[in-house]
């Protein structure tokens, strides 16, 4: 894996597409290419957006220029971020616009509001022919590196994970993206309980592995998660401060090569866990996933 975080040969010129760019995943992917990762010759080059009013006044604050119209960005780029990471039912639309170009395409997440419309996407990316991946930044944190010094996936038994939030509609993504990206992609059936503040996911994986999915509403909960192997249980708080700059590692890693670095059969499975999760036959019984 360490290859794919080489620097490139070539600079790669990103652009943005979103519903309205004044919000925190553009300004946050765009501050870390600028500093953190200003070496790696991945730049955003310019964006466009739905709501253009905002979004050229917020593109103008950051210097960062607009264009009105998908195609004359194209000209300007080598792939693109779709963003819209509050709203995911835009995504398939957004995928719509910038496919045809061909270009390697990073969807922000959550990935699609349902199963159907996630394979609807991966479907309209393999007729296009582009590489296409998606993740929460939760995947790329202190809790995996552990993971990867235990023994790698296998080697856990059990996960807990926890997150806060504003919404489960938005966060509940973040500690399934850290269960899926601990214990992999065959979760078998998923349980729900608790109210509307505190939601707990019991998720059961093919080998006897569990997991347990906790997202806590208005809360002063720390992301988290606790990693059960044979021989111990460790907990392990998220270290927030570098996980952004690593998901946009990988990021570049993904447009350096076009290649997806995460499989599509773990985005696919997290997006089926979402849909049992808000599935209102899974409180208090488990829904077999399809």
């Amino acid at each position: 894996m360490a290859r794919l975080y080489e620097k490139p040969i070539m600079p790669k010129r990103i652009g943005y597409v979103d519903l309205d760019l004044d919000n925190f995943h553009a300004k946050t992917f765009l501050n870390v290419l600028r500093d953190k990762l200003a070496d790696r010759g991945c730049q955003i080059v310019g964006g466009t957006a739905l709501e253009h009013e905002p979004s050229r006044r917020w593109a103008g604050e950051m210097n960062l220029p607009y264009f009105d119209d998908i195609a004359q960005l194209d000209a300007q780029v080598d792939g693109y971020i779709i963003l819209a990471p509050n709203n995911p039912e835009l995504h398939l639309k957004l995928c719509e616009m910038t496919f045809p170009f061909g270009k390697p395409t990073y969807v922000d997440k959550t990935f699609a509001p349902d199963l159907a419309t996630a394979q609807a996407i991966f479907t309209l990316a393999d007729k296009h022919g582009v590489p296409v991946q998606t993740a929460s930044a939760l995947r790329f944190t202190n809790v995996q590196e552990r993971v990867a010094e235990l023994g790698g996936s296998a080697a856990v038994k059990h996960i807990v994970a926890w997150s806060p939030g504003r919404s489960f509609a938005d966060y509940t993504i973040h500690p399934v993206e850290m269960v899926v990206s601990v214990m992999g992609p065959q979760a078998r059936r998923v349980l729900r309980r608790g109210d509307d503040q505190f939601m707990q996911l019991v998720i059961d994986f093919a080998g006897d592995r569990t997991a347990i999915a906790n997202v806590h509403l208005q809360s002063q909960t720390a992301y988290a998660a606790g990693l059960t192997t044979q021989a111990t249980t460790e907990f392990i708080v998220v270290d927030t401060g570098a996980m952004w700059t690593s998901a946009v590692r990988d990021m570049v890693a993904f447009f350096d090569h076009g290649k997806p670095t995460i499989h599509r059969e773990e985005s696919l499975a997290i997006r089926k866990i979402l849909d049992a999760a808000f599935d209102p036959r899974a409180v208090g019984a488990f829904v077999t996933l399809p």
